[in-house]
């Protein structure tokens, strides 16, 4: 049966505003430079002695790419010198050692993603280094048990490496393609071939990957509806398991590597919203179905069973069909969650070898929730994974009154709810079909640091 995901432009437009993506609360502009390694060890020690200690997950960064595309907004960095790599993962493998150290060996990882930069800047036999130090410090669970992924450069790989990949322990992929439109390629200065990724994507298959995912950027110069509607016949035709369709934030201001992008060729924003509708009608009516913010996936995909059975997980990646789990940040700049923290590692990786070779680890600042951010956190994942907050759940979760504490937020959500994108009762909110592209808008409302000032993020629809 097809998705339905209603598109009402006039509330859409309204609703278009600059917005968290909530992939953690409280969101990285809260966490403190007072939060330093003695916290995150800390953090650490108690998720050891909880009753039920969680399962293990880790983030790995490795900024490294070739060249440069102007619209990333990611930490990299652009070089052809592969001793560098080399020298990094030196690093990375002595942080994995101190981080092995911290939590008790009788739990089990069962998530990791390598992302970037670019992951595949790494030869496959550095990335089984990689593989081999983290199991041996975090023990990896069985593999039936394990949600292993990687984003891919099309442009770095061949079908050969594709197989090798898999057999290192790698189940899922994640290709990020962006547009296959020749003038926007050239526009944001990632040239790459529909044929590349069509044979990429055919020995993922044959290599036995579980997922296959593909991302695409809306918003990009140079785009037109057309173009893109070119695109989306090629990636449908892939039917790639998972598709991630990312609204782009131009802010140049904060990007430098935007600045190359002439301001000339930028979308209006009524393009934008043009594209967004296209995606969406596009996607639903091959039979993708929407999961929540930028995500589709097949209806047989675990994302859309997830989704059905009311499992589904969000986290830094995004959205995820495991068990909440004590997630590990490792490499420069990179952000874990564990037990009731946040932390985030340096950003310079001169900073970052200065603290490892002094045995220390490379925190740099993070946050420790409150009760007040813990109950906020829970009401915000119930509406971006499950669309609907049950007030009991959270009352006897949290110890409080729901109607009384969020007496604010409700008053707030009561213009959605007029506009029909809410369902809100005495015993629960419910995003409605027209209110599920307006999540982030609904989540807003029980942010208590967010302040006027948003500009710093991408917009919510």
């Amino acid at each position: 049966m097809q998705d339905t995901l209603p598109f009402i432009r006039p509330l859409v437009e309204k609703y278009d505003r600059p917005g968290p993506r909530y992939t953690s609360y409280p969101t990285a502009p809260q966490f403190q430079a007072a939060f330093a390694e003695d916290d995150y060890r800390a953090a650490a020690e108690r998720s050891n002695r909880a009753a039920t200690p969680k399962p293990l997950s880790a983030y790995v960064h490795i900024p490294f790419c070739e060249s440069l595309c102007y619209y990333c907004a990611c930490n990299k960095i652009i070089t052809h010198n592969r001793a560098r790599a080399a020298e990094y993962l030196a690093w990375l493998k002595r942080e994995v050692e101190l981080q092995g150290a911290l939590f008790d060996d009788s739990r089990r990882m069962t998530q990791l993603h390598l992302g970037g930069g670019t992951p595949t800047y790494l030869s496959n036999d550095q990335l089984g280094e990689l593989m081999a130090a983290l199991d041996a410090a975090f023990h990896f669970a069985e593999p039936e048990a394990r949600e292993f992924s990687l984003e891919v450069d099309p442009r770095t790989v061949t079908p050969e490496q594709i197989h090798e990949l898999h057999a290192l322990g790698f189940n899922r992929l994640s290709f990020g393609v962006q547009d296959f439109d020749a003038r926007v390629q050239e526009a944001v200065n990632r040239i790459q071939s529909e044929a590349q990724v069509v044979e990429l994507v055919a020995a993922a298959r044959e290599a036995g990957f579980q997922s296959v995912s593909v991302d695409l950027i809306y918003g990009l110069p140079l785009q037109t509806v057309a173009s893109f509607d070119t695109t989306l016949d090629k990636i449908i035709a892939l039917r790639p398991d998972r598709i991630a369709t990312y609204s782009y934030a131009h802010l140049p201001e904060l990007f430098k590597a935007q600045r190359l992008i002439r301001p000339e060729d930028m979308p209006p924003p009524e393009r934008k919203i043009e594209l967004l509708e296209l995606t969406i009608r596009r996607l639903t009516e091959a039979g993708y179905v929407y999961i929540g913010m930028d995500h589709f996936a097949l209806p047989e995909d675990e994302l859309s069973l997830a989704k059905e059975n009311g499992t589904l997980q969000r986290n830094f990646q995004g959205y995820s069909t495991h068990a909440d789990c004590d997630l590990i940040g490792l490499g420069n700049t990179a952000i874990g969650k564990v037990g009731d923290s946040y932390s985030q590692n340096v950003k310079e990786t001169a900073s970052y070898q200065a603290r490892l070779e002094s045995g220390r680890l490379p925190v740099m600042r993070g946050y420790r929730l409150n009760a007040d951010d813990l109950l906020r956190r829970d009401v915000i994942n119930a509406l971006m994974c499950h669309g609907r907050i049950d007030f009991a759940t959270i009352e006897a979760n949290h110890d409080i009154d729901f109607p009384d504490y969020f007496a604010d937020a409700l008053d707030e959500l009561e213009e959605m709810a007029d506009d029909g994108l809410l369902a809100i009762g005495d015993e629960s909110i419910e995003v409605l079909p027209a209110g599920r592209l307006m999540m982030r808008n609904a989540a807003m409302a029980f942010d208590a640091y967010l302040s006027h000032s948003t500009g710093r993020y991408s917009r919510t629809v």
